[in-house]
């Protein structure tokens, strides 16, 4: 089943984006209505045993949202598979009786990937938490997709390598949840986002059937599957065992911290950095409300200013020592007036330490507040800064930026009080008007946090429909019946099913302006 749409959207217009700005507020409202049948309860306990089942009410709450907790919805069960066998017996029953199902990881998405969807089951992949095997000789870990991030590092660090990306939520987020949105991290300017890093996987289709993509050796022949699947937002089935790539740790590393007194100064260094043919390990970002926020969180030590940048360089010692010259002279070229070196393991843990509480730390500032992520190129850095300036202030609301810097993958945090009237609503309206200023000079709306449910209108705005048109041909080839993490991604259902469960004409149907054929 398709639909042949007689109208051309460009993207989210006023109304649209207004509607939808306004679900996003008032999500808060909890949907629940229980769906699946006592048979099909039984069936599920069967295949994840009594204690791998979730059906009350209190203890689902718990998986009712990730980390966008603006967006609510309670499912009707949650499973806890300890195996690829047990996630296989409740995808076949999902397949069979057209049932949704969202797999989740540890929940700290923030764009509402793991949002329940009604009526449905959410497959938690917490117990499946084992590195399977580490193998040093081809450099490559595998591990089940409940492994913590950080835990993958821990595990070969004696040996003298690390695996690279790094999301601010690795001490807490798992690499099943790293796969789905390929999180990138600071470090990913110079490694690559997780995509780079996934070798093979192990997936359970949307059909229950059990599939390898990808392979253990580089460059396999065939279609790159395993690259279609990550970042695909839980929308082409759940990946159960993933062959991971870690990397020797180098010789030399040195983080730098340059005071400016303005972001703007600060986002020029960073272009002159990349101009200069030096790709350093890492490149971040924080203006004065950010750090703020980290010196009274961790009290990181930073200077006081109104743009700091963080440069980490590493490789060779004598290549380190001369590249960090040249960025030490072009920090002072763009009036740099404070240049701090990391002296220890442990200093430098601490830099990291300010940067990576940021998000969190904002909470000591700020009420409320919506975490945003969208890409640009790095030649646009400071004339976007001033566009988001001058928004925020008409908007007469605070925003604090962090960002991966060197990739151009920018975090404005818009703050708001939800208590004051109106408020909500214009920042909402402020942080989408924000993504479409990233798309206008060229870029993304977003870059390692996916698009979830948050950013479905935002969607429409980046591709046009005949793009939007092919991607739902891929997720269609991978799951017809439209049942994995459905009504995400995509501004609206199309093509191979509108909605799980019985067929109903779809609005534009009915109105006249698609039919279904």
């Amino acid at each position: 089943m398709s639909v042949r749409s007689t109208t051309r959207p460009d993207g989210p217009d006023e109304g649209r984006r207004a509607r939808f700005a306004s679900q996003y507020a008032l999500s808060s409202r909890k949907l629940f209505r229980r769906v699946l049948r006592r048979g099909q309860i039984d069936e599920l306990r069967s295949a994840v045993g009594a204690d791998g089942l979730i059906t009350g009410n209190s203890q689902l709450q718990t998986y009712e949202c990730d980390g966008l907790t603006n967006f609510r919805v309670m499912p009707d069960a949650v499973v806890l598979p300890r195996t690829a066998g047990e996630v296989q017996a409740v995808v076949r029953l999902c397949a069979r009786d057209r049932i949704p199902f969202v797999s989740r990881g540890a929940g700290t998405g923030l764009s509402g990937g793991a949002l329940p969807a009604a009526g449905g089951i959410v497959i938690s992949l917490a117990r499946m938490n084992r590195i399977l095997k580490v193998d040093l000789a081809n450099r490559q870990v595998v591990v089940e997709p409940g492994v913590i991030n950080a835990h993958v590092t821990q595990r070969v660090a004696a040996q003298g390598y690390f695996y690279a990306p790094d999301p601010s939520s690795q001490s807490v987020c798992t690499i099943g949840g790293n796969v789905a949105e390929n999180a990138g991290g600071a470090h990913c300017l110079k490694y690559g986002f997780t995509t780079t890093h996934v070798l093979a996987l192990d997936v359970v289709l949307p059909s229950g059937e059990l599939v390898q993509l990808g392979a253990p050796a580089l460059d396999a022949p065939g279609y790159d599957l395993a690259g279609v699947f990550v970042g695909s937002e839980g929308t082409l089935g759940v990946a159960t065992k993933i062959t991971l790539r870690i990397v020797k740790r180098p010789e030399v590393v040195q983080t730098l911290l340059a005071a400016f007194d303005s972001i703007q100064a600060a986002g020029q260094t960073v272009s002159d950095i990349i101009a200069a043919r030096m790709l350093p390990s890492a490149m971040e970002i924080m203006d004065a409300l950010s750090i703020q926020a980290a010196e009274a969180a961790v009290h990181a030590h930073y200077p006081i200013c109104k743009g700091l940048l963080l440069v980490e360089l590493d490789g060779p010692g004598s290549e380190v020592e001369e590249l960090m010259r040249a960025v030490k002279e072009l920090c002072r070229n763009n009036g740099a007036w404070e240049i701090r070196i990391a002296q220890s393991e442990r200093e430098r843990a601490l830099v990291w330490k300010g940067r990576k509480a940021a998000f969190a730390a904002v909470g000591r500032i700020s009420p409320n507040y919506i975490v945003q992520d969208g890409v640009i190129p790095r030649t646009a850095l400071p004339r976007l800064l001033d566009e988001i300036e001058r928004l925020a202030t008409a908007a007469g609301l605070r925003v604090a930026n962090v960002f991966h810097a060197g990739d151009g993958n920018l975090h404005p945090l818009v703050l708001y009080d939800r208590a004051v009237a109106g408020q909500e609503e214009k920042a909402l309206e402020l942080s989408y008007r924000i993504l479409r200023l990233c798309v206008d000079h060229g870029g993304s709306i977003t870059g390692e946090h996916g698009v979830g449910k948050e950013k479905q209108e935002a969607l429409g705005y980046m591709f046009a429909e005949p793009d939007l048109a092919t991607m739902q041909l891929v997720r269609c080839a991978f799951d017809p019946e439209n049942i994995a993490n459905p009504d995400k991604v995509f501004p609206r259902p199309r093509l191979c099913a509108e909605k799980p469960g019985p067929y109903t004409p779809h609005p534009l149907e009915t109105a006249g302006i698609a039919e279904i054929f």
